[in-house]
């Protein structure tokens, strides 16, 4: 049986930004900025106890909270930080999956130093990454990915929680579906209109009477709730994509400025694809419109693209009728297909988990 630590850091762009900006420290605090159409990337705790949470668009999170401290992100000092933090994980396996700057799963049945108890070296992880950042980390431990990550968010911030195997069904049958990871604000609603309030209540519907209803999810929450999820720590993962987009603060309806900011975020791309020295075959513009409906047009060469063709390419799959008639929200573009993707994943670790 696996052992498996999520490490969750605690409102972390927000937290940096407290430790770095000490008259920052226990004031509500977000990330972005004041734009009409900007989001929050990050709340402190303070932040939170007024309603204030990240994705929220800052207008509303400026109602809630009129004397919001709003501060410009830093994703270069976020990276350093992470990284360090990255290094902390490294130090006891080589088993890590970062799932973002601010959080990983990590595999310590077999460890590289300290104690063989996974819940041991989750406390020296929360210690260390203290001692060498400031900052402070939640951490969760079980035998699975689903039931670390859960375990993660239970007690924050700072928290700790363990969920033993022989406790895990009892654990999730009392637990609310909407803690469930995977479960949005739709599945949930969906979900309460099925009389599912609990795990016990997911736990009662056969198989295909969740397929039916949740599609590919069936599968997955009949699995769950029965403590079961066999999927890996996996240390590295391929990148199947590379991508640019960029949000605008007025909506764009004039073909001409479309094109000129397509052609600035071609070039953004570009460099990023050129320095990762792989040939994509499939390019995919994305617009979204004012509206915030999206969607997606591609094209796919069996030799790849060259820039100019790149260009070309992309401007031919603009709808120019729907851009001046709904005006862009946001573009972006995706290099993806890529040759050399073949065997990666055939090579991958087999373990067990149980």
């Amino acid at each position: 049986m696996r052992k498996i630590i999520h490490i969750d850091m605690d409102s972390f762009f927000a937290s940096v930004e407290q430790r770095d900006f000490p008259e920052y420290e226990g004031k509500p605090l977000v990330v972005g900025h004041r734009g009409p159409r900007s989001v929050v990337a990050a709340a402190s705790y303070e932040a939170r106890k007024f309603g204030v949470h990240s994705a929220m668009p800052m207008s509303i999170a400026l109602r809630k909270c009129p004397h919001l401290i709003v501060v410009p992100h830093r994703f270069d000092v976020y990276k350093e930080v992470s990284g360090i933090i990255q290094n902390v994980f490294l130090e006891y396996t080589d088993l890590v999956e970062p799932l973002s700057l601010d959080e990983a799963f990590l595999d310590v049945t077999q460890v590289k130093k300290g104690p063989a108890s996974a819940s041991l070296i989750a406390m020296e992880i929360k210690k260390e990454i203290r001692d060498r950042t400031g900052l402070i980390a939640s951490a969760g431990v079980s035998y699975n990915k689903f039931l670390a990550k859960i375990a993660s968010d239970m007690d924050k911030p700072d928290g700790f929680y363990l969920i033993l195997p022989e406790d895990a069904e009892r654990f999730l049958e009392d637990l609310d579906v909407g803690l469930f990871f995977g479960v949005g604000e739709k599945t949930e609603q969906k979900m309460h209109r099925m009389n599912i309030f609990k795990g016990s209540d997911l736990k009662l519907l056969p198989l295909q009477d969740l397929v039916k209803h949740f599609g590919k999810a069936g599968s997955y929450f009949y699995n769950v709730v029965r403590g079961i999820d066999e999927r890996l720590v996996v240390s590295h993962r391929e990148r199947k994509s590379i991508g640019a987009e960029r949000t605008f603060e007025t909506d764009l309806t004039d073909l001409e400025v479309v094109e000129e900011k397509l052609a600035a975020i071609i070039d953004i791309m570009w460099k990023r694809y050129e320095a990762k020295k792989k040939t994509g075959k499939t390019v995919t513009l994305k617009l979204r419109f004012a509206d915030f409906s999206t969607i997606t047009r591609s094209n796919t060469s069996s030799k790849g693209f060259t820039k100019s063709e790149l260009d070309a390419v992309v401007m031919k799959l603009l709808p120019a009728k729907d851009i001046q008639e709904q005006g862009i929200r946001l573009l972006g573009v995706t290099m993806s297909n890529f040759k050399e993707e073949n065997q990666q994943y055939a090579k991958q670790l087999k373990i067990d988990f149980f």
